[in-house]
């Protein structure tokens, strides 16, 4: 015997196919990364040598999950949303770029950099970089500034608070806003570190000494006239 499938119960399990394969399907994760806010490029070739690192950060902020601060202090993954490139390595290229934009120099590199000259060297560990739903975004850091020489001329413990929103975006923003400001007193404190290490002016130069044709003759002395016998066109009588 002939089964014959109606036109109602064939769509019927058609759409039932589909919708089970969109619930197979896993929806996408949002992807966060640090923003850079107004750095641009800078347009000094020359400018100062600039040696960035090492960047040491705590165990938790290698987590490719974007981690949540809770009231009691606990950290607890995003569900929903990861950081793209990692936390970790964000620091160090928007670290990286605040510096090149403050300083307006291309001379910036990040440790190690095996036979870079630079005239400073900064060293910095981020022990705290994170916010939560209800809690704002933290950075708390310690930075090493050394000159030309190795010498230690600076060193700081800091940290920074801003305010959000609670969505995850305005989390990340707010995270990007404290690094910014760690960068912004990071280029302060590096510029009179860098003006220590510019050469002294060169001394003034001596004058060239004369070539022959500039040195003057010495004056003239007046001639003397020659005394010569005088003729007398007379004749002389003698008795």
């Amino acid at each position: 015997m002939m089964t014959v499938v109606r036109p109602v119960a064939l769509l019927l399990t058609t759409l039932l196919s589909l919708g089970g394969c969109s619930l197979l399907q896993p929806k996408p994760v949002p992807l966060y990364q640090l923003d850079a806010g107004e750095a641009v490029a800078p347009t000094q070739q020359n400018g100062a040598a600039v040696l960035v690192g090492p960047v040491s950060v705590a165990d938790y902020l290698r987590n490719g999950n974007l981690l949540q601060r809770q009231p009691d202090g606990s950290l607890v993954a995003a569900p929903n949303a990861r950081w793209a490139s990692g936390l970790a390595n964000d620091i160090d290229q928007q670290l990286l770029r605040q510096l090149a934009w403050r300083l307006n120099s291309q001379r910036l590199v990040l440790a190690p950099a095996p036979g870079f000259s630079a005239d400073a060297q900064v060293m910095l560990n981020i022990t705290r970089l994170d916010s939560g739903p209800n809690q704002p975004a933290v950075l708390e850091a310690q930075w090493r500034l050394l000159d030309r020489r190795g010498q230690l001329r600076d060193s700081r413990l800091i940290h920074l608070e801003e305010k959000h929103d609670g969505s995850l975006g305005e989390q990340v923003k707010a995270q990007s806003v404290v690094l910014q400001r760690l960068a912004a007193e990071l280029a302060t404190a590096i510029q009179p570190v860098v003006a220590l290490a510019e050469p002294p002016a060169p001394p003034a130069r001596k004058k060239a000494p004369s070539t022959k044709s500039d040195v003057q003759a010495p004056p003239a002395v007046p001639r003397i006239p020659v005394a010569e016998p005088i003729r007398i066109d007379t004749e002389v009588f003698r008795f």
